[in-house]
């Protein structure tokens, strides 16, 4: 069957209510902007503004947020298709802070792990060549065991799969289980993305780089990219090694919500073309930069290829 979808994304769908006031806590915050969110959500919608074909897979709430989300990624090019609304359900909300560091937030969560078998067909997954999840979506079932259970058997159709491993204990308390959940999705060898931030939530203490790709690889992954700030990308690959890149240079930062998700989108659309690892790596941190210095999405307006200086 012909490859016709680049990536799908399944996942958490929210809607994020990004507070006014800059480097403000939630208690501090008075006013707040609607935006649409959740990581898969935002992976998705950049994918399409850089001219993949993505599909999300979610569920939202018969409401006015759930038509405001199907609306806003239809106006993107995301296919809704495979987003179910559900009746008496509302569609999760998340309050977060506007920060130049990691933000503040509170999760309000109800439609959007509420993901069902039907929702991946087989012949979804055959169209497709990525499936990318979450750390949040793994959290709850019936949207664990859907997304582990469609990893495996996208994996042995010969689809990429690939992971963010977006942890916060607030979302997921229980961290042994986390771990024994991202074991079984570590099974099928994904592209990993993960953050300083996220292994320490993960682990509840600080650990170093070694023991980070240690435990990752060991558990079935060859590609891992951590990120580090402002200490910018280190990658380790079984095959190829570890590459450093410094962060490129940024005169300011207005909204840091998204950012990693920008940049893992950049991450799998150079590896769609076919990027060598140091190559990807500096389209990531480009498309990062680019979410970095606007709140909300991506800008309009963005000649991408010309920006990333690739060719295709």
């Amino acid at each position: 069957m012909e490859k016709t979808i680049d990536i799908i994304c399944a996942g958490e769908v929210l809607i994020d209510f990004i507070g006014h006031e800059v480097d403000a806590s939630i208690m501090e915050t008075n006013n707040y902007e609607r935006f649409l969110g959740g990581s898969p959500t935002n992976v998705a919608m950049n994918a399409a503004r850089l001219g993949l074909k993505s599909v999300i897979v979610a569920s939202c709430g018969k409401d006015g947020l759930g038509e405001f989300m199907i609306n806003k990624l239809q106006e993107n090019n995301v296919n809704t298709d495979y987003l179910k609304q559900l009746e008496h359900i509302p569609t999760s909300i998340i309050l977060v802070s506007k920060s130049t560091g990691t933000p503040d937030f509170i999760p309000f969560r109800e439609a959007d792990y509420k993901i069902d078998q039907s929702q991946i067909p087989d012949e979804l997954l055959l169209r497709s060549k990525i499936f990318h999840t979450t750390c949040f979506a793994l959290s709850k079932n019936p949207a664990r065991s859907t997304i582990l259970e469609s990893a495996k058997r996208a994996k042995a159709l010969g689809l990429i799969t690939s992971v963010d491993f977006n942890f916060s204990e607030r979302i997921w308390p229980d961290r042994e289980e986390a771990k024994l959940v991202l074991k079984k999705y570590l099974s099928t060898n994904p592209l990993v993305k993960l953050s300083e931030d996220d292994c320490y939530r993960l682990f509840d203490e600080v650990k170093n780089e070694d023991f980070i790709f240690d435990y990752f690889h060991k558990l079935g992954a060859q590609t891992i990219c951590l990120t580090k700030g402002k200490d910018g990308v280190v990658l380790s690959d079984k095959n190829s090694g570890l590459f450093r890149q410094d962060a490129l240079p940024l005169d300011y930062v207005k909204d840091t919500t998204g950012a990693g998700d920008a940049f893992w989108t950049g991450f799998l659309y150079a590896q769609l073309l076919n990027k060598g690892f140091e190559e990807t790596i500096t389209i990531a941190q480009k498309l990062a930069i680019l979410k970095l210095q606007n709140v909300g999405g991506l800008p309009e307006g963005i000649d991408f290829q010309e920006y990333f200086q690739v060719k295709i």
